[in-house]
């Protein structure tokens, strides 16, 4: 009988996040993965967890995966880690869970903070659909696309940023969504120096101008709103309630949830769905 991966949360800053869970998990399994075993074995000492680690990183080849899904199958269990918060997002433990479901093994997550809902519940924003975006492109033309998908987008959209790149991703984000929209810049969260600033993109590029970016940075930026260019049309706005619908949505909601995103009225959308 095979083993089982446990896909498992760590602090992503404040060792005192860690869960009585997930310091047993980590006990109790033969072995870890990890993305950097130096970070993983400072938390292990912490918690004075004695416990085989192996590295398992964006470079790890197939073979190395394959060596871990072989010991799986063997009927060890697994803990996969990453340096802080939840691991398999954006992640290359991704690699091992798509692999353990192609052979079988038993996957279970034992969860932990993330950066990036953090980041949105402390932005002060109103959050009732975010997308996940993670590190944007470096290239120009790629970051350029990226943008571009994101034109038309209405929910709040969430991004990471090393502290390096941080002027030249505020400085496009101003050129192409505009100065006035609003970001929250949230800034070692969990630790010592955590920080949120919430400005304008125009605002913040300003700030960092004279204040050097440091730490890691996750940025909160507002959707598009009906204030931003072109006024939506009714008939576009219906086309958002009708998707919504096709999806399992009540008309009710539907209408409520598109009129918080675009400034018509719930009766307007309503009226013209009858």
């Amino acid at each position: 009988m095979s083993g089982t991966l446990y896909i498992i949360g760590t602090p992503i800053g404040n060792m005192e996040d860690i869960t009585l869970r997930q310091m047993r998990l980590l006990e109790e399994v033969d072995f870890i993965c990890a993305e950097d075993t130096r970070v993983t074995l400072k938390l292990l000492n912490r918690c004075e967890i004695k416990k085989e680690l192996v590295s398992f990183h964006e470079h790890s080849s197939r073979n190395d995966a394959q060596r871990i899904i072989d010991r799986l199958l063997s009927g060890q269990n697994c803990g996969i880690v990453t340096d802080a918060g939840m691991p398999c997002i954006s992640d290359p433990g991704e690699v091992l869970v798509a692999l353990c479901y192609e052979n079988g093994i038993d996957v279970k997550v034992v969860p932990g903070p993330t950066a990036a809902a953090s980041a949105a519940a402390l932005s002060g924003m109103h959050i009732s659909r975010f997308t996940f975006e993670g590190f944007l492109p470096v290239p120009k033309k790629e970051r350029s696309e990226r943008f571009e998908l994101l034109r038309n987008e209405t929910a709040v959209m969430i991004f990471y940023e090393a502290p390096h790149k941080l002027k030249n991703t505020l400085k496009d984000m101003a050129e192409f969504f505009g100065r006035e929209r609003r970001i929250a810049l949230c800034r070692e969260l969990t630790k010592i120096h955590e920080e949120v600033l919430r400005m304008s993109l125009g605002e913040a590029e300003e700030y960092y101008s004279v204040n050097e970016p440091r730490g890691e940075y996750v940025l909160v930026l507002e959707g598009k709103t009906a204030d931003d260019g072109e006024k939506l049309t009714i008939d576009e706005a219906m086309e958002q309630v009708k998707r919504l619908i096709e999806n399992g949505e009540k008309p009710t909601e539907a209408c409520k949830a598109v009129a918080k995103e675009t400034g018509f009225k719930k009766s307007e959308l309503y009226s013209a769905l009858q």
